[in-house]
C-alpha cells in the first residue's frame, strides 16, 4: 500500500469536487490538518471513514486503497464488507473507551477517598478508615497499572491465546488482571519506599 499514492488520489478527488481541505474536513467532522496529512501521505484515514469518503467522492474503497480509479461502478459487496469492518472497529473502540472510563472512575474515587482520609487524618482514628485509606492507596496504583493493560490490548491478547478447555471468561480474566495489578502495585510501593527511605 503506497500512502503517497493514496494521498495524491485523495487530493485529486477533492479537487475534482472543487472544495477545500477545510470544507471536506467540515463535512467529515474532522480537522483540516487531518485531511492535509492524508493528502501528503503522512497519515491514513481511519477504517471507519473509508466508506464515508468513498461515498462522498463516489469511488470504490479498493480505488482509494489502490490510489487510482479502477472502474466507474462501486462494488457493493466491497462496500458492505468495509461498512461491517467499520462497525466492528467502532464496537471495539466503544468497548475500550467504556473500560477506560470505568477504570478512570474507580481511580478517581480511590484518589478522592485517599486524599480526604489523608488530609483529615481520619484514618488514624478508626480501623475501618485505616483499611479504606490503605485500600484506596493501593487502588490508585492498580488503576495506573491497569491502563496499559487496556490500552495496549494485552488483556484481549491473553484471552485470545488462552484457548481450549482452559479458556478463561472475560470477567474472570479481568479479576485476575486486577489481582496481578494489586501485586504489581504492592511491589512498586515497596520499591519506592526503599528508594525514598
Amino acid at each position: 500500500m503506497d500512502q503517497k499514492k493514496i494521498g495524491s488520489f485523495l487530493r485529486e478527488l477533492r479537487r475534482e469536487q472543487g472544495i477545500t481541505q477545510e470544507q471536506f474536513a467540515e463535512k467529515l467532522g474532522i480537522s483540516a490538518r487531518t485531511v492535509s496529512r492524508w493528502e501528503t501521505g503522512s497519515n491514513m484515514p481511519d477504517i471507519g471513514l473509508l466508506s464515508v469518503i468513498a461515498d462522498f467522492y463516489d469511488v470504490g474503497i479498493p480505488e482509494i486503497i489502490a490510489g487510482e480509479r479502477k472502474s466507474d461502478e462501486m462494488n457493493e459487496e466491497v462496500k458492505e464488507v468495509a461498512n461491517a469492518m467499520s462497525d466492528y472497529a467502532d464496537a471495539e473502540k466503544a468497548k475500550l473507551v467504556k473500560s477506560i472510563r470505568n477504570l478512570s472512575i474507580i481511580g478517581l474515587i480511590a484518589l478522592i477517598v485517599y486524599l480526604v482520609l489523608g488530609e483529615t487524618g481520619a484514618y488514624e482514628r478508626n480501623t475501618v478508615l485505616r483499611y479504606a485509606y490503605g485500600y484506596s492507596e493501593a487502588l490508585i496504583y492498580v488503576t495506573v497499572v491497569m491502563f496499559p493493560l487496556y490500552t495496549t490490548g494485552l488483556l484481549s491478547r491473553l484471552r485470545i491465546r488462552n484457548t481450549g478447555w482452559r479458556r478463561i471468561p472475560a470477567p474472570a480474566l479481568k479479576v485476575i488482571a486486577f489481582i496481578a495489578a494489586f501485586a504489581i502495585a504492592a511491589l512498586i510501593r515497596i520499591v519506592l519506599s526503599k528508594i525514598f527511605e
